[in-house]
């Protein structure tokens, strides 16, 4: 069954001397002007964790669950503690969730009541989402990420694998918020907990005290803080036993943006990658003018592939923000991108994605009934992206093409030579189809050609891409780039000149001004490019591990995983992708819910293929 979700409904605080409190649950967030001292027993003693973090070795994973995120304080707390206590090349995880999360600026006035949190409550901050439904992922430090949650903690918890080391029960008191409280959800938190995970809560209430000792902890009562008299600190049995992460060599066969972005985020991890492309060191440069639109779909109903979407859109959003990419004009812009709603279905949807809530502001904002602006969003070079996400020091640049790829995996190459990894990622867009037993990926290839056209006076003022059918770009380095064709019937990256004109039509009748301004009949075209797109037959990305469509059981690829078809979108979704196979590959709670991850899975093929012919065999061309 898909995993759906409502829109989010933002919470609604009223203050009590700087401390938030819920109009709706008649409660505070935490006890007004002791809000650290209540956190640091309730939770940060009660589980033990300074002594905790220290016991880790340099490869520990210790996962932090928590139910009512609030103002992020005990997350925080837990995060300096971390620090305090920890080796460093040990990863912390907090995963967080939150029905209606505080809007940037109510959470920003509660943080300043705690100035002790320094930099970690900044980084929240400026990673913090807007309110969206489902998995956001943030890094407050390069070892310590926090996964928010928003939406109904039940669902979400549900859907999310993860073997949790503590957790902390925040919701409003049970009697003003019994749903946070209720047994069902308290013996899904026992089902995701390590054995000897330990809980902290500052309830001490007898029906919540039952339903834990019913689902397995072992519970007792200890005095509380400041006007409560107990609360509840509680032990699933068994020896405690961290995570360690896995860390080894991976070969990321492409060196395009699935490629870069994977590399990059394994390599982040403490894996050592080899990036094995044919234009490594080749003259075979990338377009000069050549530059992307970073963008989504938006709509209201929020199922898994519509929640990708959002979700890659914003994942992609705070790794540039993270790698502080662009920080220069040449490298493109990030001041949001007009979409122009032409197509009456199109611009039905969209509209509806914002009235609903779906697509809140300023995620996507409203001009007029004709077009909508996504903030945040922009444009980049995407030759100068991959450079910076390659410019790491655990990723070797590899020239060689890419001949096959064996169980192992070993992956061998077009001289001959051959590399064997702990995993092999298949970044190779359409050309993967090419590779023995591996025909049957249900690909398609579009070629496409945009048109790089010479600045006006008038045209080197704009600052945003507008789409439309097309996309038009602000110039970079005195070039628009004008684009795109979509050309299923033709397979090779041919440029063809008669692409140029329907690039310009499309252009003078979607924006009129725009072509004006760009110089109409007289607009000066300098250049062009075509490429390939590699699409899937249900336009969703592969991502995961190569499935064995013939379900023989000699035939086993273990340790090879795929991440292509990204069609249009590779710069949108690719960090998210990325981020969904490193996590993966090194033990560690993955950056979405099950439904999603189940929406991009390659064997959704292989399984729809025989729910509706049970005879059906593959061709693997092998």
């Amino acid at each position: 069954m898909k995993l759906t979700l409502p829109p989010i409904h933002p919470a609604r605080p009223e203050w009590d001397e700087g401390t938030p409190t819920s109009p709706e649950y008649g409660d505070h967030y935490c006890s007004p002007g002791q809000g650290v001292e209540e956190s640091e027993v309730v939770f940060i003693t009660a589980n033990a964790l300074a002594d905790r973090f220290a016991r880790l070795d340099g490869d520990g994973i210790f996962v932090i669950g928590e139910t009512g995120f609030g103002t992020g304080l005990n997350c925080l707390m837990a995060a300096r503690a971390f620090r305090q206590h920890a080796p460093r090349s040990a990863r912390l995880h907090l995963v967080s969730t939150e029905l209606h999360p505080l809007v940037r600026r109510d959470l920003a006035r509660a943080l300043e009541q705690w100035p002790a949190l320094g930099d970690l409550a900044d980084r929240l901050l400026e990673a913090y989402p807007p309110p969206t439904p489902g998995c956001h992922r943030l890094t407050l430090d390069t070892n310590i990420e926090l996964t928010l949650m928003l939406g109904d903690a039940h669902t979400l918890l549900r859907h999310f694998h993860m073997r949790v080391d503590a957790w902390f029960l925040d919701g409003f008191a049970p009697a003003r918020n019994a749903a946070m409280w209720h047994p069902d959800l308290l013996a899904t938190i026992a089902g995701l907990s390590r054995p000897g995970a330990t809980i902290g809560t500052f309830t001490a209430a007898g029906h919540v005290r039952r339903a834990l000792a019913e689902a397995g902890f072992e519970v007792e009562r200890q005095p509380g803080f400041g006007h409560k008299r107990h609360r509840l600190v509680g032990r699933r049995p068994g020896t405690w036993q961290p995570a360690r992460i896995r860390r080894g060599h991976a070969v990321v066969a492409g060196a395009g943006l699935a490629g870069a972005t994977t590399a990059r985020a394994l390599a982040d991890r403490g894996w050592r990658v080899t990036v094995i492309d044919p234009a490594f060191g080749s003259s075979q440069e990338p377009p000069e003018h050549l530059a992307a639109v970073l963008y989504a779909t938006a709509s209201a109903h929020l199922h898994p592939q519509n929640r990708f979407y959002q979700s890659a859109f914003l994942h992609a959003r705070r790794w540039l923000q993270r790698l502080d990419f662009p920080d220069h004009p040449r490298q493109g812009g990030m001041e949001g991108v007009v979409q122009h709603l032409g197509d009456e279905r199109i611009r039905n949807k969209t509209l509806a994605a914002i009235d609903s809530g779906a697509w809140p502001e300023p995620l996507l904002k409203r001009i007029d009934e004709h077009s909508v602006c996504f903030e945040g969003a922009g444009y980049l070079k995407p030759a100068a992206w991959i450079d910076r996400l390659l410019d790491h020091p655990a990723i070797e640049p590899l020239p060689a093409t890419l001949v096959s790829v064996a169980a192992g995996p070993i992956v061998r190459l077009g001289d001959g030579a051959s590399l064997e990894g702990d995993a092999a990622v298949l970044c190779t867009a359409g050309s993967t189809q090419h590779l023995p037993g591996l025909s049957w990926l249900p690909l398609r290839v579009v070629r496409g050609q945009v048109t790089f056209c010479r600045a006006t006076e008038a045209s080197s003022q704009w600052t945003r891409p507008h789409c439309h059918s097309g996309y038009l770009t602000p110039a970079i380095d005195g070039v628009h780039c004008v684009g795109a064709t979509f050309d299923p019937a033709r397979g090779e990256p041919l440029i063809d000149p008669a692409d140029d004109h329907a690039n310009l039509s499309e252009l003078a009748a979607a924006l009129p001004g725009h072509w004006a301004e760009l110089g109409g009949e007289e607009i000066e075209v300098i250049g062009r490019h075509a490429g390939l797109r590699c699409q899937s037959v249900d336009k969703l990305p592969l991502l995961g591990p190569l499935p064995d469509p013939t379900h023989n059981p000699h035939r086993v690829d273990a340790g090879i995983w795929l991440n292509i078809a990204h069609g249009s979108r590779g710069l949108t979704n690719t960090p998210l992708c990325a981020d969904m196979i490193a996590d993966r590959l090194s033990g560690q709670p993955a950056p979405v819910d099950t439904g999603i991850a189940e929406a991009l899975h390659p064997e959704r093929f292989v399984l729809r293929w025989r729910r509706r012919n049970a005879s059906w065999r593959p061709d693997t061309g092998s």
